[in-house]
């Protein structure tokens, strides 16, 4: 009677995306100076016919990471989180939950939400969340706290049927934290749901990652990862793009915007610079483009040596989105 949910990815990868306003802080993230291995994957694949969902796919999520699985539909995201939740069986390749083979043991130590929300319909929130327990053979204690959690204490005593999908989808989520599991696993936990719903999901997420809880999630909404996530890996046709922090890829700059009184010994000069890979004028401004990164003092120092004086010099950051479409766009 486990509550999961899923569906189809009803929309593109979207194209238009805000800084992220939000980092989940977390209290064992800071505690620890040696982090432990939460889930370790090694070379795993997995092939239904002539798919292959899933190959040789390698990577580890870490004690407090906020990890995000990131591709587009049929990057086999869901596949793999089926995988280590041992409800797909791999073709080959192995996964180990803290440092152990995966057990029943371990499996009480993970929340997930991996398919539609599945309660009886003329139950209170309550009510189903005690099968729900029952089903786990745990007590009741923690029902109060997961439903203060997810915003649902004041519905509590209302029936599953008079929810909105969004209510729905965060009553999954609070049955998937009956027991204060040590990992949450979430399939697209913000999928078909309006602005508002959206809204309410992300932030539960936060909340639930400012409490120390490692949580690993996966989206096809680049907006949400660069939202709600430490780290991430990016998918596509089942291998791995990428796999880093999150932090990281937005701290790549794209390019420098640059002017100086002479445009001409300008672009001369910061042609010969190492890096340089081209530019393009844009008005009185220069968008320069480096093959590494650049440090803006760097730069400076650099055109003031061959006598150039700068009037205007701004850093642009790389967006997880470009990276992310420049990882497709060099594996297509």
């Amino acid at each position: 009677m486990f509550s999961f949910f899923t569906g189809n990815f009803l929309q593109d990868i979207v194209t238009n995306f805000r800084t992220s306003r939000l980092k989940p802080t977390n209290k064992r993230l800071h505690n620890c100076n040696l982090l432990n291995t939460i889930l370790s994957i090694q070379s795993l694949s997995k092939r239904y016919g002539k798919i292959q969902a899933v190959n040789d796919l390698s990577f580890e999520v870490l004690q407090g990471q906020v990890f995000g699985l990131l591709g587009p539909n049929g990057s086999g995201k869901t596949t793999t989180l089926s995988i280590i939740l041992d409800l797909v069986k791999s073709n080959k390749g192995s996964f180990s939950w803290f440092d152990s083979p995966p057990s029943k043991e371990s499996r009480k130590r993970i929340g997930s939400v991996i398919e539609s929300p599945n309660f009886f319909p003329y139950l209170t929130a309550y009510r189903n969340l005690q099968v729900v327990a029952d089903i786990r053979d745990q007590d009741y204690d923690d029902i109060e706290r997961v439903l203060k959690l997810t915003g649902l204490y004041e519905r509590r005593n209302s029936k599953f049927k008079t929810y909105s999908f969004g209510m729905k989808q965060r009553l999954a989520i609070a049955s998937a934290l009956l027991g204060n599991p040590e990992v949450l696993i979430l399939d697209e936990p913000t999928n078909g749901l309006d602005p508002q719903g959206i809204a309410q999901v992300r932030e539960l997420i936060i909340k639930v990652a400012g409490l120390g809880m490692t949580i690993i999630l996966a989206s096809h909404l680049l907006d949400e990862v660069q939202k709600i996530c430490t780290h991430v890996s990016v998918l596509n046709k089942g291998k791995k793009l990428f796999s880093g922090e999150v932090s990281k890829v937005l701290a790549i700059s794209d390019s420098f915007e640059l002017s100086s009184t002479d445009p001409d010994m300008l672009q001369k000069a910061i042609s010969t610079h190492p890096l340089f890979q081209s530019f393009s004028e844009t008005g009185l401004l220069l968008q320069v483009y480096f093959k590494g990164e650049v440090q803006p003092n760097e730069i400076n120092s650099f055109l003031y040596q061959q006598g150039v004086v700068l009037t205007h010099l701004t850093e642009r950051k790389r967006s997880l989105e470009q990276h992310f479409l420049e990882l497709l766009e060099e594996k297509i």
